[in-house]
């Protein structure tokens, strides 16, 4: 089997599917492996909530939650916890994030506060606080260990979040292209910097940082990629991708830090190395059409991609397939 330490790009353009769940019941919404260990979740339109063994490719397990159903999802540092965020009866309850246990099917708490649907949910790397970004305006700071909101901040347009790798800086992105970055430990204080995309007003709908903490990766609505300097702001380089008027893609990082992957809406995943000047190596045939959720493992050479209710496995192709 490929190591990470093996990792180039000839492993990147030898990546294939692997393993194909597609008994999913509903758009898959959200998608994340667990730091350490070898589990996926994945939450869906049909308000199932789903683990993966990603070293076997199999389905442990799965839950419902009719009444307030499944929409972003996060791990938290326990392999048998997440955060989910409701798509239903918003309204009604204001129950919008949900601690839950897998282990025995079972809510441990309610966090309350936002007054409309979550699009952007973090778990900190380094202890029990996360994120959550609403259509509200607002991102809310929360501890697991308490209901009570830690923290609010109120922004323009849609809000987008992300912890650093080391949880020491968290970015928001805001409308009008803008990041900014705060302190964790002081954010009450506010941003201590502020990058502009320029040229750009779409919105972020994802953020993510490199394992290393030196460069942002930002995903906009009109599925352009921006690789930005995590530390002065500069773009280092954006891929435009073909448009998908009926969802959003996503891109992420290798785990050193040395490729950026990406879907389209050409129905590919688009490979580029960017060690050093970027260079696109790769376009993948997907197989599955728009792929609108995209992580690769923090420990293994695999990547997860869905598009709307197909789950795939990717792994190189000296690997035994497991499907």
């Amino acid at each position: 089997m490929t190591t990470l330490s093996e990792f180039n790009d000839d492993v990147v353009r030898s990546m294939s599917v692997g393993a194909v769940f597609s008994d999913f019941g509903g758009k898959i919404n959200s998608i994340d492996f667990h730091r350490t260990a070898d589990l996926l979740v994945t939450s869906c339109d049909d308000d199932s909530v789903r683990f993966y063994d990603i070293s076997s490719a199999k389905l442990l397990k799965t839950t419902y939650h009719k009444k307030h159903g499944a929409d972003r999802i996060c791990f938290t540092h326990h392999p048998s916890s997440v955060i989910c965020s409701s798509k239903h009866n918003l309204d009604n309850h204001e129950e919008s994030l949900r601690y839950l246990s897998v282990y025995d099917n079972r809510c441990l708490r309610y966090f309350k506060g936002h007054k409309e649907r979550v699009v952007s949910l973090c778990m900190s790397p380094v202890n029990d606080g996360f994120m959550s970004g609403s259509l509200d305006h607002s991102v809310r700071m929360w501890d697991l260990r308490v209901n009570a909101c830690q923290g609010i901040l109120h922004l323009r347009g849609r809000p987008t979040v992300a912890y650093d790798q080391q949880g020491l800086v968290f970015a928001v992105a805001m409308e009008g292209g803008a990041i900014k970055l705060f302190d964790s430990r002081s954010f009450d204080k506010g941003p201590f910097d502020t990058f502009l995309v320029g040229g750009d007003t779409a919105e972020v709908c994802d953020i993510k940082f490199s394992n290393d903490g030196k460069s942002m990766l930002l995903t906009t609505t009109n599925n352009h990629v921006y690789l930005l300097d995590a530390y002065h702001g500069e773009k280092k380089c954006g891929f435009s991708m073909d448009t998908s008027p009926n969802a959003t893609i996503e891109a992420t990082f290798t785990p050193d830090g040395k490729y950026v992957l990406s879907g389209s809406g050409d129905g590919n995943i688009h490979a580029w190395n960017i060690s050093d000047e970027p260079n696109k190596i790769a376009s993948l045939d997907s197989y599955i059409g728009v792929t609108s959720c995209l992580k690769w493992a923090p420990r293994r050479v695999m990547f997860a991609a869905a598009s709307s209710s197909v789950l795939t496995f990717w792994i190189p192709n000296d690997a035994p397939q497991i499907i």
